[in-house]
């Protein structure tokens, strides 16, 4: 909330000063229609001036309220544009790691609501300044026509400044409570979205209907919690406000029979006792300040996780690739995973990465190009560590496909040229046709041109262009996670061998399901206990029982398949050794 008004700083000066003109003018209204009042009913000259100082500054409350409200309405948009902005690249910046505890749903929550609310910080604070003059200043008008009339007024303050402090504390809790809820219908729905095809396919419908409405009883309870909170405090302010203002009238009625006091005076007594006791327009700007707090709070979570940190090194020129990883140890929820692993990739190698499910096969992958980083040890590219490199370094050397690729870039060219720079459109195309996807592409009406909304892409087709994107930049190392999973064996095939002969010469790390994947690599690592059990072309481990065995769960006919292919495997692979 701070940094929001330090951002909005100079815009909620301007609101400040407008607030105060306001408020200025309306404090010297009452004053001057008692003049006018006065002189009328004394028959002394300079009526008609007094008249017309009435509707000056009556014409210059209402410009300056005009003008406060258009900037606020413009402050206001650009504060919370400016929050998202912050959230939304601080939480890309955390990384997949640092994100992980905020659902999608509840960052978009944060994102939208939360930033709107938090936005309103500058003007909010900016309205409940400029509204706290109102008060005082009526207080100090009263004291200046009789200080018994200030006496009477100040006599109640303690009970208005209770009532307020009680506002702002149960409000604050009831809102906290409510944003909480609504983040939590919010991250629900995006994972029912995610998964509505297995939603519909399983007959879940209402099942599901039900967990993600489940926290809105508790989102109906807080809502109307601060409805009451907000009815009470109104209606306490109605019954004191009231109370105060006859009693100031009470007073200045006697002070009037005394000669003390003007018919004029009465009537700016009556109207700086309602300046002096407006409960409601308190109630008001402290609702706001404490909205804007709460989800000030909420956006402060995220900004408060520590962001990936990058240094300033660079890789030597020319560089093989050559990847090590030194005693790497990884922890997940609470389980260990990777133990003191040790593994050493020569430059321009083909590394498949193997082992049964749960043994850290992606966490590994994640780690060799620093989409994690692990709790011990180090990863290092062409002996520098990946922590020092500059993250526009680390990512021009390091390229990625993953098992279910996401389409950014707009269109399909714009997908497969996603990077760090982008390539030209020939180095596209070659790229497609690498991945086997050219040919599909070009049967859509707008070929590469096509918005990746309107791409009727099957699971395959969408692998395809992951590995597109993969291929159209240069690099060292090229990491495929489970990146073929989808793809029919012909298309892996081909894939794979364009894998070997035209990935620019970089260092392959690929994380194989399939016998035949592992078989076209130069090396084989395989992951048991959280270390490289063994370590070395497929055609050698396949002589170890236990290692045939980890292929006995693939689909029919797998582990014939790798024997089958593994002389053409083995060629390929030796073709690509260093």
């Amino acid at each position: 909330m701070r940094a929001t008004a330090r951002h909005g700083a100079a815009r909620a000066a301007w609101l400040l000063l407008l607030g105060l003109a306001e408020t200025a003018a309306a404090l010297l209204l009452p004053a001057a229609l008692a003049r006018a009042v006065d002189t009328l009913l004394a028959g002394a000259p300079g009526a008609r001036r007094w008249a017309l100082a009435c509707a000056g500054l009556a014409g210059a409350q209402l410009a300056a309220g005009a003008a406060r409200s258009v900037l606020a309405g413009t402050t206001d948009a650009r504060a919370a544009a400016w929050l998202r902005g912050r959230l939304i690249g601080h939480a890309l910046a955390l990384g997949p790691r640092g994100a992980a505890p905020f659902a999608p749903g509840d960052l978009a929550t944060r994102a939208t609501l939360n930033a709107a609310h938090a936005g309103a910080a500058p003007a909010a604070l900016a309205a409940a300044a400029a509204g706290a003059a109102a008060p005082v200043g009526g207080l100090l008008a009263l004291a200046l026509l009789d200080w018994r009339l200030a006496a009477v007024l100040l006599a109640g303050l303690p009970l208005l400044a209770l009532l307020l402090r009680s506002f702002a504390r149960s409000t604050a809790d009831a809102l906290e409570r409510y944003q909480r809820a609504q983040a939590a219908i919010a991250a629900r729905l995006v994972e029912a979205t995610r998964g509505a095809t297995t939603i519909a396919a399983a007959g879940t419908l209402r099942r599901e209907r039900d967990r993600v409405l489940a926290p809105l009883p508790e989102l109906s309870a807080q809502g109307h919690r601060m409805w009451h909170v907000t009815a009470r405090a109104t209606g306490r302010s109605a019954a004191l406000s009231p109370l105060l203002q006859l009693a100031v009238l009470a007073t200045a009625g006697l002070l009037l029979s005394e000669g003390q006091l003007s018919t004029g005076g009465l009537l700016a007594a009556a109207r700086y006792a309602s300046f002096a006791s407006a409960v409601g327009v308190c109630v008001g700007h402290v609702n706001r300040v404490v909205q804007a707090r709460g989800a000030g709070r909420r956006i402060g979570e995220v900004l408060a996780a520590a962001p990936v940190r990058h240094g300033e090194a660079a890789l030597p020129r020319p560089g093989a690739g050559r990847l090590r990883l030194r005693g790497v140890t990884a922890a997940r929820d609470g389980r260990l995973v990777l133990d003191g692993l040790d593994l050493d990739v020569p430059g321009g190698a083909t590394l498949a990465v193997v082992g049964r499910s749960g043994t850290g096969k992606s966490l590994l992958a994640a780690m060799a190009g620093r989409l994690a980083d692990p709790d011990a040890g180090e990863v290092l590219l062409d002996g520098v560590p990946l922590r020092a490199l500059t993250r526009r370094e680390l990512r021009e050397a390091v390229g990625y496909a993953f098992e279910r690729p996401a389409l950014l870039g707009g269109t399909l060219a714009g997908t497969i040229g996603y990077g760090p720079a982008r390539p030209a459109p020939g180095r596209v195309a070659a790229a497609a046709r690498s991945a086997c996807a050219d040919a599909f592409i070009r049967t859509l009406p707008e070929g590469y041109d096509t918005p990746c909304a309107d791409a009727p892409l099957s699971g395959g087709e969408l692998q395809r262009l992951g590995l597109a994107r993969a291929f159209a930049h240069d690099g060292r190392l090229l990491i495929l996670d489970d990146a073929t999973s989808s793809l029919d064996t012909v298309t892996e095939l081909r894939v794979g061998r364009a894998l070997m002969s035209e990935a620019g010469g970089r260092t392959r790390l690929v994380v194989a399901h399939r016998a035949a994947t592992a078989a076209r690599a130069d090396l084989v690592a395989w992951l048991d206990g959280g270390r490289v059990r063994a370590l070395g072309p497929h055609h050698e481990l396949w002589r170890l029982p236990e290692y045939r065995a980890l292929w006995a769960s693939d689909e029919p006919g797998a582990a014939d398949e790798g024997e089958a292919d593994e002389g053409e495997g083995v060629r390929d692979g030796r073709a690509a050794r260093p």
